[in-house]
């Protein structure tokens, strides 16, 4: 089991604004964790698709969420008003 455990969380008011400070801050834990590269890109992939498909009225600003515990990585994205994602993948 990994002995990663933390939450790093963050609140955008704009997320097309800081796509890419996202982008690299995602790259960032999932390279702090362990993920090989490939990995870590696949999930960069997945958390802009959700970032993409997650506006609802318009409403951009949204929370980011990174949670390592118990050997697990969770990211969730939660916008204003609408529906939150989550993803949980196992660390390495």
């Amino acid at each position: 089991m990994s002995d990663h455990e933390f939450l790093f969380a963050l609140e955008l008011s704009d997320e097309p604004h800081f796509d890419a400070m996202l982008g690299e801050l995602a790259g960032a834990v999932l390279a702090h964790v362990g993920y090989p590269k490939a990995a870590a890109d696949e999930l960069r992939g997945v958390l802009r698709g959700a970032l993409s498909a997650g506006p609802v009225n318009g409403d951009r600003r949204c929370d980011v969420r990174f949670k390592a515990h118990a050997g697990e990585l969770q990211i969730v994205v939660t916008y204003a008003g609408g529906a939150e994602w989550r993803t949980t993948r196992a660390l390495p």
